[in-house]
């Protein structure tokens, strides 16, 4: 909230120009009186308000042309608006007027700097003719720290910062541009391709939006609004679509976007950098870590799309990829909590895969339901029960194999054990548990005593497979 002494002292700072400003009403009477007007003026330029200031001057100077501290005042406005000629004209006249030592210094001091001015002027235009960019806007940049309000130096200094490939800068001079000068359609139609470019699309169409509430007709602004209108509704859907889940969807509107703009990189590799992260959401691996990939050929830092192929290549069971990715999206973005999780995650896979996989050894996807499961382990466990061996080795190498296909199910079929083996910890590894309670098969086959992996009881290898 503002405090009343912040409201009583703004009433302060500007009680003695509200008086002037009404008693100019009732000086309207005496449309000669040309202190009402220089006082009106005088206001205006206290209130940093110089548009308004300068008819007010202009009145007094019409009324009392030897008046040479208005006409020093307008022209130093005018100096400031690049009018140089009219400028110039003040300056001079106030040096024939018999003016103070004062004002005589300033308006000399003045027209000198006009001269120099009028000068670059006509330098940063030959050299901006000449395509020589750098050199224009180095000049434009001297014009502009005298002439702040002028609106032709500052559009000729945005065209050569397009051209040098410098947006922002660009986008800083059309901005004020079209604050300088009422109904500036083409500043704001310039700010709205550029931010277009630069892929941008919702301040693009901001722009291009008051560029239309200033002529609704105008066609530049209109047959840009409609594209980048359509661009947009576009975007947002394929926005729409992931917050629900629908990725299939998004990778479908994302890639319309890109039938929709297929000419600017920015819009393409939007695109493309949101079907990767669609399709990794979507557990579709292969097809992310290839567009994924081909959005990094072009942008190789873009931390969101490293993130995304890493998880992809781990629901791939890429490990060691996954691993390279994170890391470099760590060095890029230091302090990601989901990055540092992602690489400890992405290391403890790669280490249990170089140990005991329990979804290879029942030969199931990670994505397998339990019913998937226990098909594929009953499967296992018939092909390799011990009793089906009679040989002392093969009996001994089948009976390692049946207590890593009955662990296997047991943890695949358990969702806490799997939830764990899923984030890299073995949850039969002593180890991996770090003292944690885990189940372990204890002393080689014999260990099974009591455990029958189909089902209750005392353990028995006579089996009935239907």
């Amino acid at each position: 909230m503002v405090s009343i002494d912040h409201v009583a002292h703004k009433i302060l700072t500007y009680f003695p120009y509200v008086l002037v400003l009404i008693d100019m009403r009732f000086q309207d009477r005496d449309p000669q009186n040309y202190m009402a007007y220089y006082r009106r003026a005088t206001v205006f330029l206290a209130m940093g308000k110089s548009k308004s200031a300068l008819p007010d001057l202009s009145r007094v100077i019409e009324l009392k042309p030897d008046f040479t501290s208005a006409r020093l005042q307008r022209g130093n406005l005018l100096l400031k608006q690049g009018k140089l000629d009219e400028a110039e004209s003040d300056f001079k006249k106030v040096l024939k007027s018999n003016p103070s030592d004062k004002e005589e210094k300033e308006a000399q001091s003045q027209l000198t700097k006009s001269d120099e001015i009028q000068r670059l002027v006509a330098q940063s235009h030959r050299s901006f003719d000449d395509k020589d960019y750098v050199t224009a806007a180095a000049q434009l940049d001297t014009v502009i720290e005298t002439c702040v309000w002028d609106v032709t130096s500052r559009e000729m200094r945005a065209e050569c910062f397009i051209q040098m490939g410098e947006m922002g800068k660009a986008i800083s001079d059309l901005k004020a541009a079209s604050k300088l000068k009422n109904d500036n359609t083409q500043a704001f139609y310039k700010l709205s391709t550029i931010y277009y470019n630069l892929g941008d699309h919702e301040m693009s169409l901001n722009e291009v939006r008051e560029c239309l509430k200033l002529d609704p007709d105008h066609k530049q602004c209109y047959s840009h609004y409609k594209q980048v209108k359509k661009l947009n509704k576009q975007i947002q859907a394929a926005e729409e679509f992931i917050q629900e889940q629908r990725y299939e969807d998004a990778v479908s509107k994302y890639e319309a976007v890109m039938t929709t703009e297929p000419n600017v990189q920015h819009f393409l590799l939007l695109a493309k950098e949101r079907i990767c992260h669609a399709l990794t959401q979507a557990q579709q691996a292969s097809r992310a870590i290839s567009v994924c990939s081909e959005v990094l050929k072009s942008s190789p830092a873009n931390v969101n799309v490293l993130k995304d192929r890493a998880e992809a290549y781990l629901q791939d069971e890429q490990y060691e990829e996954a691993v390279k990715d994170y890391e470099t999206a760590a060095k890029h973005s230091e302090g990601d909590r989901h990055i540092k999780e992602g690489l400890e995650r992405a290391q403890r896979l790669l280490k249990q895969s170089q140990k005991r996989d329990y979804y290879k050894i029942l030969g199931v996807k990670r994505t397998a339901q339990k019913k998937e499961i226990i098909r594929a382990y009953r499967k296992l466990a018939q092909q390799w029960h011990p009793d089906n061996f009679q040989d002392p080795e093969e009996k001994k190498k089948a009976e390692k194999k049946f207590i890593d296909i009955a662990q296997a199910k047991e943890v695949l079929t358990d969702p806490e054990m799997r939830t764990k083996f899923d984030h890299g910890e073995d949850p039969m590894d002593p180890e991996s548990q770090q003292g944690h309670h885990h189940h372990h098969f204890h002393g080689g086959f014999h260990g099974f005593q009591g455990f029958n992996p189909f089902g209750s009881g005392p353990f028995n290898f006579k089996f009935n497979f239907n």
